[in-house]
């Protein structure tokens, strides 16, 4: 359970399917226009599921559906690429005249 002043991430509908513009491909014209916000809880307590309004880092207030409690960042910049050591290894060459 959540309760007020927790860090939360929530969901919601911006735009449904068929309320979409139709200058858009065919296939996003299908899918709903979503949003995920990251905010601070502003209801007393919340569990998964519920609506609720959480209040943005910029200070926005936006409602939508609690999906996940204390979100965090689960990106990263993939996966080893061999070719890159060889790349930092010439551009070591190419600055620095080696490995100094």
């Amino acid at each position: 359970m959540s309760k007020k002043g927790d860090w939360v991430r929530i969901h919601s509908i911006v735009l449904k399917a068929e309320e979409r513009t139709g200058r858009i491909p065919e296939d996003t014209k299908k899918c709903d226009f979503q949003q995920w916000t990251k905010g601070f809880l502003q209801e007393e307590s919340a569990n998964i599921g519920d609506e609720v309004t959480v209040k943005t880092a910029a200070n926005r207030i936006v409602k939508g559906t609690l999906v996940d409690e204390t979100p965090y960042y689960t990106h990263s910049y993939g996966k080893f690429v061999p070719e890159i050591i060889e790349i930092d290894k010439q551009l070591r060459e190419i600055m620095y005249g080696g490995d100094k």
